[in-house]
């Protein structure tokens, strides 16, 4: 009897271990280069602030004061909007009405706390200030991704007309130009007692309201199945589409968390300075897009993170208080914003290309 036929032995052949993702490994190669970036920035500006300073005068870039009143909080509502913008980048969007959906945000909340007695108990103020700026944020964020999506329309062309038509409201709804108006004042349970409570002598709400700002938006990208739906968008739609994943809900909710982030930049501002008017937020834009460009989120789609965002911010907010230390005029700040943008950009296509040109050897 002859044997039976041999049966092929199955493949031991051993796969490696996929490497780590590529994109963390840029990303945090980014934001190391962005760190030696302010601490060049920071360090050139110190020293001229000690050659700067009168005799017996602290610093006058490192002196407490500046570094909070002159840089942390000033930055504080562009940083909370470019972690919102830069969920939108990611999928390869764009969001330009965010200064107006501030101003917006701000108006709708002073408006609503000026009905309010000036003596009236936290309990009532706190939800009424922080979630009227939020809810009208939220509704201008979802407005912008529902004309999106169901027109079928380029994002900068949407949301180039809602930064007209939320700048529009923010105009004519309010019966003054400046609210509250005059002869009423904010409560002083959200400017005095919350906005500007002070710890070691600094007035650091904002400045802990844009750090739990960017701990959410690290959260919400690193570790939670939306960021990755978020970056899946950015870095391939079709393929995207074709693997399951509703990308129309998926690009809802980053513009929704735009303008959300925007209304909460709103919060801060009526906070910070216990008034809101028609121009608040007038040219943010510009200023967030170029935060969120230059802290490596890529107009293409696909990268970006939250601590990129902050340390973008925090570059352009070192940038504009040297302008004011080496006491140069204030029109080279546009024109230092728009070169960061062009040089931020060209950058990052170099990088493709060069990356490309590796890959197809």
């Amino acid at each position: 009897m002859s044997s039976p036929s041999s049966v092929a032995a199955p493949s031991t052949a051993v796969h490696a271990s996929p490497k780590p993702a590529p994109r963390r490994r840029r990303s945090f190669g980014q934001e190391v280069g962005l760190c030696l970036v302010v601490l060049v920035l920071g360090a050139i500006l110190g020293i001229y602030g000690w050659h700067d300073a009168p005799a017996g005068r602290p610093n006058t870039f490192l002196s407490l004061d500046n570094l909070v009143d002159g840089i942390a909080t000033p930055m504080s509502y562009y940083a909370i909007m470019a972690v919102g913008l830069t969920l939108v980048i990611i999928t390869g969007g764009i969001d330009i009405s965010v200064g107006s959906i501030m101003a917006l945000s701000a108006l709708g909340g002073a408006a609503a706390l000026q009905t309010l007695p000036a003596d009236a108990s936290a309990w009532l103020v706190l939800p009424v200030a922080i979630l009227t700026p939020l809810v009208i944020g939220l509704v201008c964020g979802l407005l912008n991704g529902s004309l999106i999506i169901g027109l079928s329309l380029h994002p900068f062309i949407v949301t180039l007309g809602t930064m007209s038509i939320f700048r529009g409201l923010a105009n004519v709804l309010p019966p003054e130009k400046t609210l509250p108006a005059a002869g009423k004042r904010l409560p002083a349970a959200f400017t005095t007692d919350f906005m500007r409570l002070e710890w070691f002598g600094q007035q650091l709400m904002p400045l802990v309201i844009m750090l739990v700002c960017v701990a959410f938006g690290w959260f919400y990208l690193r570790l939670m199945v939306a960021g990755r739906e978020t970056y899946a968008i950015g870095g391939n739609e079709e393929a995207a589409r074709f693997s399951g994943l509703r990308v129309n809900r998926i690009k809802l909710r980053t513009y929704a968390l735009s303008g959300l982030a925007a209304g909460l930049a709103g919060m801060v501002s009526l906070g910070r300075f216990g008034t809101a008017s028609t121009s608040t937020g007038t040219g943010y834009e510009l200023t967030v897009i170029a935060a969120a460009v230059v802290g490596g989120a890529s107009l293409i789609g696909g990268r970006g993170t939250a601590i990129g965002a902050l340390l973008g911010t925090l570059i352009i907010a070192l940038i504009e208080n040297g302008i004011i230390i080496l006491r140069m005029a204030q029109e080279y700040r546009l024109i230092i914003i728009g070169l960061a943008i062009v040089v931020a950009v060209s950058l990052d296509r170099l990088s493709l290309y060069l990356r490309a040109r590796r890959a197809s050897r």
